[in-house]
């Protein structure tokens, strides 16, 4: 008997033991794919484009984004749904608005409704008035028409308005509403493209349901493409909230600035029902001189204490969207930017920075200041690593170009540079592992950046599957898809037909956001 029951103990014992292992091992496991991104939003399987519906609510970040549950390639669109309590470590939750009647559900936007304009809050607690509300294109086969839904348990169910379509105006190509609160006129603004005719279109409303046209804007900027995807915020110039200035953003597939499918922005001003450009009809500014930041949103109801404005956009490009060599997922967004207007000698401009959050994934780090490039490459190895965030400063000297060589080994790698000739910075992923996917995927993407004082900085975020480089604190951005192999961990710093003094280098190896489900 004595003998049974031991051996009874020993038995559960070892099965308690290879449990878990089974759960340390599932967690080992849980988004470690070749490619998987570590730091960037990534669905758990299956196919992902555009975030959707960016809003903060009662201490979490939404993100939803357009989403095929069922298989690896764009269809079934409905709304993926993912919440975050800082932008970095995301929870996964049921899709929030599936396909349904034939209708598939486009790209949109989502507001806090905290006063019940809408009158579809029904909140429990008597002293709370809000609830979130969606606002989503319909898609049918010849027609799209502009949605709502809603949700009164913080996001995790959904409820379509019976009253769907609240605009309906017969055209096949009318989407992506994004609705924004107009303090000074004391009503919602949905901003929407007629994507064909490259016009985005403004509509106003007291109650979310009832729709007013309010004006027109466009064409303006680039045109080669259908507009797609439109935001609208006020930003500060340089912090000075006497001096405040409208950002209307537009997307637009093909025709972008490193190819394919790419964002522009206007700035100006807008009155509640029209705005006006403070450029040119056709000054183009773009948003990232990268193949791979497309659809960027920004998140609504940001709480005024923290006061920034944040977005994040699509990590891919139309033209090979599709075809991306992962599984059992496909595509992830870019890391939240916090963004901001800056006055330049050419005008008035946009700058994208990473949000401070990033850091909390910072590990090991190394630290390189008053060096010279030679030097430096001698201490690297133990820098080197597929998930790094790189700050460096440079003084120009004699060298023609510089930077730094990512995920390299053998005739493996990515290059982060400098031109001082043509005064620009670029990617250029013409070696980066797998390439052979598509013929628009290999290539070197440059944006202009003349150095400030004598000097430039780079701030780069190194994935297993992408790079995101930031050039003199955000006024130059370039974002690119890289599939380097696995193995590919080497780091090396480069000058070119001189030298360049390293005032600064600060390497982190970024620890994973996805550790466990």
């Amino acid at each position: 008997m004595i003998f049974k029951a031991f051996t009874w103990l020993l038995a559960l014992c070892f099965a308690s033991m290879i449990a878990s292992m089974t759960i340390a091992q599932a967690a080992d496991e849980y988004y470690a794919e070749p490619y998987r991104p570590q730091f960037h939003f990534s669905p758990e399987k299956n196919f992902m484009n555009d975030p959707n519906g960016l809003v903060y609510y009662k201490g979490e970040y939404h993100l939803f984004y357009q989403h095929n549950p069922f298989g690896n390639t764009w269809g079934h669109m409905s709304w993926g749904h993912a919440v975050s309590r800082d932008m970095v470590h995301w929870k996964h939750l049921p899709v929030a608005l599936a396909e349904e009647n034939g209708i598939m559900i486009f790209s949109g936007s989502a507001v806090v409704d905290w006063n019940n304009s809408s009158g579809l809050c029904t909140n429990a607690d008597p002293r709370d008035k809000s609830c979130l509300i969606s606002i989503y294109t319909g898609h049918q086969k010849d027609k799209q028409t502009q949605n709502i839904a809603y949700s009164n348990d913080r996001g995790r169910t959904w409820t379509k308005y019976a009253g769907n379509p609240v605009i309906d105006i017969n055209e096949a190509d009318f989407r992506d509403p994004k609705v924004v609160w107009h303090a000074p006129t004391k009503k919602w603004v949905m901003v929407t493209v007629l994507a064909k005719e490259k016009k985005v279109r403004f509509y106003g409303s007291s109650d979310l349901k009832k729709w007013e046209h309010l004006s027109d804007f466009g064409p303006a900027g680039a045109i080669d493409g259908v507009w797609e995807c439109p935001d609208l915020f006020e930003l500060s110039v340089e912090g000075d909230a006497n001096n405040k200035k409208w950002v209307l953003l537009v997307n637009l597939n093909p025709g972008a600035i490193a190819g394919g499918s790419g964002g522009q922005y206007f700035v100006g001003h807008f009155d509640g029902r029209v705005f006006a450009n403070d450029n040119p009809t056709n000054k183009i500014l773009w948003v990232d001189y990268g193949k791979d930041f497309y659809a960027a949103q920004s998140w609504s109801d940001i709480p005024q204490t923290d006061n920034r404005r944040l977005w994040l956009g699509w990590l891919s490009n139309w033209e090979y969207a599709n075809k991306a060599p992962t599984d059992p997922w496909r595509n992830a967004q870019s890391i939240p930017r916090v963004v901001t207007l800056k006055r330049y000698p050419e005008g008035i401009r946009m700058t994208q920075k990473p949000a401070a959050e990033m850091q909390s994934l910072r590990g090991q780090h190394h630290r390189f200041q008053d060096k010279n490039i030679r030097a430096v490459n001698t201490l690297l190895r133990e820098a080197a690593g597929e998930t790094l965030e790189i700050i460096a400063e440079f003084e120009l000297g004699t060298a023609a170009g510089f930077g730094f060589k990512v995920r390299k080994s053998g005739l493996e790698e990515t290059l982060i540079g400098y031109d001082v000739t043509t005064q620009q910075i670029f990617v250029d992923r013409t070696k980066s592992g797998d390439i052979s996917f598509d013929k628009n995927f290999p290539g070197r993407h440059a944006g202009p950046l003349g150095p400030q004082s004598g000097r430039v900085k780079m701030h780069i975020f190194v994935d297993r599957s992408s790079v995101e480089a930031f050039g003199n604190d955000g006024q130059m951005v370039i974002t690119d898809l890289i599939f380097a192999n696995p193995n590919s961990t080497g780091l090396e710093m480069y000058e070119q037909g001189g030298n360049v003094k390293l005032v600064s280098l600060d390497i982190w190896k970024l620890k994973s956001a996805w550790k466990t489900k």
